[in-house]
């Protein structure tokens, strides 16, 4: 499927096919597409963590108050962040160029985040939000559906993945094969009313 065929076609489907199993090559081709996804500095702060045991699943349904197609997607993506992630050595985020531009590099990326936990945690959800829009499109080039969630117990959910204190979760995203098409959309408001040239 051509990539306006998959942006045309997203849904956010509710309803998967609890049988159905993903393939481990799949869910490969998926996070290889997910992290050409672009970051600050290079500096790829997302991770992810790819849920496909049921029991598993079951849990984060009841975490996501009791929403099925947590429990019925055959894969769930929880998008996490490391917040530190700019100061994790970070000459590994640009090893394919010259010595000296990379040291620059570095620099800079440490006076951009260095003592700025609000910018660090807008980085992490403007990175994860990114991911998951790759996810999703890809996922849809695949055959496959998705939707995407914020709709679940954040503390409980990174108990339950043992999160890192210095990582955040921005969302998760389910993967799956729909067995119900979702209802017309809702109506998506008019460019006149949302685009402004140059300027508002």
């Amino acid at each position: 499927m051509d990539t306006i065929k998959a942006i045309n076609s997203r849904r956010s489907i509710k309803s998967f096919d609890k049988n159905h199993k993903m393939t481990q090559q799949e869910i490969i081709q998926l996070l290889e597409l997910a992290i050409l996804s672009p970051t600050s500095y290079n500096i790829q702060n997302w991770r992810f963590v790819t849920i496909t045991d049921q029991s598993i699943k079951d849990k984060l349904s009841e975490l996501s108050h009791g929403q099925q197609h947590v429990s019925e997607a055959s894969l769930v993506i929880i998008l996490c962040a490391d917040l530190n992630s700019w100061d994790k050595d970070p000459q590994r985020y640009w090893e394919n160029i010259p010595e000296e531009p990379r040291i620059a590099l570095i620099n800079s990326l440490r006076n951009s985040y260095s003592g700025k936990p609000g910018l660090q945690r807008d980085e992490a959800m403007r990175s994860c939000g990114m991911a998951a829009q790759t996810i999703m499109i890809a996922a849809r080039s695949m055959g496959y559906d998705t939707c995407p969630m914020k709709g679940f117990d954040y503390n409980k959910v990174g108990g339950a993945i043992n999160l890192p204190d210095d990582h955040v979760i921005s969302m998760m995203v389910v993967v799956g094969k729909r067995t119900k098409d979702p209802s017309p959309r809702g109506g998506q408001l008019p460019l006149s009313e949302i685009t402004f040239k140059n300027h508002f």
